[in-house]
């Protein structure tokens, strides 16, 4: 897969790959990793949430990075630009593997790929959907400078979902980092 690479201090960031798929797997097996990510996911579900990603990078040139921990080349989740059609806004989405939790992994990662957006996508606006009992991906978005501009729909099938819209412009985002 040939896209764009980012690097950050611990990590590296890259387009899905096929050995990416087992900790993949892994992670939507785990009820709390997954829990707001889809669900638990057997591994056929989770290969083809795993190939949309692959096919979105293909496809549109932007997809959730796969997050890669630079010392042991270690699959720790993925983050980054998702604009699925019919989203409520330019999104930089995450979910991390269970033992990539609690690390500072997920704003190391979100920066570097916010930063991207901005920069590089030209976006002027990022959300992060996040629902309301989430309250470690609310915190991320609090670290990143993300405010939670209450409740918006995401499209079908996820219609039903109860999410917030959290964001930030990109002038926001540049006062901030400052």
């Amino acid at each position: 897969m040939t896209g764009p690479v980012l690097h950050t201090e611990r990590l590296i960031l890259r387009p899905t790959a096929m050995e990416d798929f087992p900790r993949w797997a892994e992670m939507m097996a785990d009820p709390e990793a997954s829990r707001f990510i889809g669900g638990v996911q057997a591994p056929a579900a989770a290969w083809r949430g795993f190939m949309t990603m692959a096919g979105a990078w293909s496809m549109t040139g932007i997809a959730m990075f796969s997050l890669i921990e630079r010392d042991t080349g270690l699959w720790l989740g993925r983050i980054g630009p998702w604009r699925p059609l019919d989203w409520p806004g330019d999104e930089v989405g995450w979910g991390l593997h269970p033992d990539a939790q609690g690390k500072g992994y997920g704003v190391e990662a979100a920066t570097a790929t916010i930063d991207y957006a901005f920069d590089v996508l030209g976006w002027t606006d990022v959300i992060h959907s996040i629902d309301p009992e989430n309250t470690p991906s609310q915190r991320l978005a609090e670290r990143l400078g993300a405010k939670n501009r209450g409740p918006t729909r995401l499209p079908a099938p996820f219609e039903n979902e109860r999410v917030d819209a959290w964001g930030q412009t990109r002038e926001e985002w540049r006062a901030r980092r400052k």
